[in-house]
């Protein structure tokens, strides 16, 4: 049975891909416990990745086949509730791990799908994305984070009114939204995210590791304390390549920064 996450590595850059295409890559309790594992043993490894759909689509969100099995009389309920649950702990490795995540976007991405796209942290949608939350005429609730993640991008009236009435954004809409920094023509999604990787993973780890687990805390915070929490962390030891590359700016001596291919 081939893997439902393929994961490869390119010089220090993972690559994850979701490899259902039959099903859209509709999500289900099987993969996402192969991309936890997944985003487990990039660990350390990589310096940055890139998340992208196998086939047409990127995501059409959750497997509605499998949870409509569950939700029969005859469906085996957890005997116990689990103390996290596995959408969201899995997201959270990827929204808050030791490396940052480029997503490339096509095709559906769709409830659930929508859902992952925004726990990562840069976004590249080519022409043929939309993006939907049909939750609302599917009888259902968001339950992969976008009551957080999703609805802190695109805010409270529009995420209602796409949950209310099944809206599809389109490509250039969903931009306007937040949920793409960037677009690019049919089928150059995945190649654009690459060039983003490898500019992220050039950078030095703990300021990447900072703009992807402090920032998004900070605002979450107060006025206050969100300058005393970036007090802290700029007055934080810093590793000797900072010093190296501050002194390579100084004399010059720094590569002329050029936009990503």
């Amino acid at each position: 049975m081939p893997a439902l996450v393929t994961y490869e590595v390119e010089d220090n850059i993972a690559l994850i891909g979701l490899n259902r295409p039959e099903k859209r890559n509709a999500m289900n309790d099987a993969l996402l416990m192969e991309l936890r594992d997944v985003l487990n043993d990039a660990g350390d490894k990589i310096d940055a990745a890139v998340l992208f759909g196998h086939g047409q689509n990127f995501s059409a969100g959750l497997d509605l086949a499998e949870l409509s099995k569950r939700l029969t009389p005859e469906g085996q309920a957890p005997r116990k509730r689990r103390p996290r649950h596995l959408w969201h702990s899995t997201f959270d490795l990827l929204a808050r791990g030791n490396f940052p995540v480029v997503c490339a976007l096509h095709g559906a991405t769709i409830g659930g799908g929508l859902e992952l796209a925004s726990a990562a942290h840069i976004r590249v949608a080519d022409e043929t994305t939309f993006y939907g939350l049909p939750e609302g005429q599917r009888g259902i609730f968001v339950g992969g984070g976008g009551s957080v993640r999703t609805q802190r991008i695109i805010g409270y009236p529009m995420m209602a009114d796409m949950m209310l009435t099944g809206r599809i954004l389109t490509v250039e809409e969903g931009s306007r939204c937040g949920l793409a920094q960037y677009v690019v023509p049919a089928g150059e999604a995945l190649a654009k995210a690459k060039a983003l990787a490898r500019v992220i993973a050039s950078n030095v780890p703990q300021t990447n590791w900072m703009i992807t687990n402090v920032l998004p805390r900070i605002n979450d915070l107060s006025h206050d304390d969100g300058l005393f929490m970036e007090y802290l962390n700029t007055s934080m030891t810093r590793p000797p390549e900072a010093l190296k590359r501050l002194e390579d700016f100084l004399e010059k001596r720094a590569p002329v920064l050029a936009r990503p291919e």
